[in-house]
């Protein structure tokens, strides 16, 4: 755990990963370029990961962001995890007004968890939902014969990858495509909808 200061933002963005964290440095990117502290009094006030050694936090240290890891293999169960996650989210939104941002993060959350944060827990889905929620998207798509693919920013409920969707990309699926050459694809469109989508919310359109 690295220890941190609290985000005076009155809207603090709380961005959990897994990895390297793309999505959160799209987004981390986005929130500067459009100046979404003057606008919106928003500001990214912190990078969690269930992983110690994903390479997005170091990313996001190195942006002056304060960062976290809460080790989910410490944990004995699901339960004990998000108890420990909320607390570490908690910290750096101690008002409930932020927003709790899924950008990699691939842990599968409890309802309590979810309903903690509910209205404000968003999650981006590498396929256009409702097909193909849970893993494995792309190669499920190309193995269903179908001739689109996309990405999905949804609002998180406690049914997995099933919350009202927020925005959505299509990208084709070319005869030469393989599950990585679409997911690469995918990805790029993702880096666009998913700030795309957060700052709708942040404007409240």
């Amino acid at each position: 755990m690295h220890a941190a200061a609290v985000s005076p933002a009155p809207r603090p963005l709380v961005i959990l990963i897994s990895g390297t964290g793309s999505n959160m440095q799209a987004i981390v990117r986005a929130a500067a370029c459009g100046r979404w502290a003057e606008r919106y009094g928003a500001a990214v006030a912190a990078v969690i990961s269930n992983r110690p050694a994903a390479a997005g936090l170091a990313w996001a240290s190195g942006q002056g962001i304060a960062t976290a890891a809460v080790d989910h293999t410490s944990y004995p169960s699901r339960e004990a995890f998000d108890a420990a996650l909320a607390a570490a989210i908690d910290r750096h939104d101690p008002d409930g007004r932020g927003l709790v941002i899924l950008a990699g993060f691939m842990r599968i959350l409890t309802p309590g968890f979810v309903q903690r944060y509910e209205g404000r827990i968003v999650n981006i889905h590498p396929s256009l939902l409702p097909a193909f929620p849970g893993l494995h998207t792309h190669r499920r798509a190309i193995e269903a014969g179908c001739r689109f693919a996309g990405a999905t920013v949804h609002r998180v409920t406690a049914e997995l990858d099933h919350g009202p969707i927020l925005e959505q990309a299509v990208v084709p699926i070319l005869p030469s495509d393989t599950p990585e050459t679409l997911a690469a694809r995918v990805l790029t469109q993702e880096h666009i909808i998913y700030p795309r989508a957060i700052e709708r919310l942040l404007r409240g359109a």
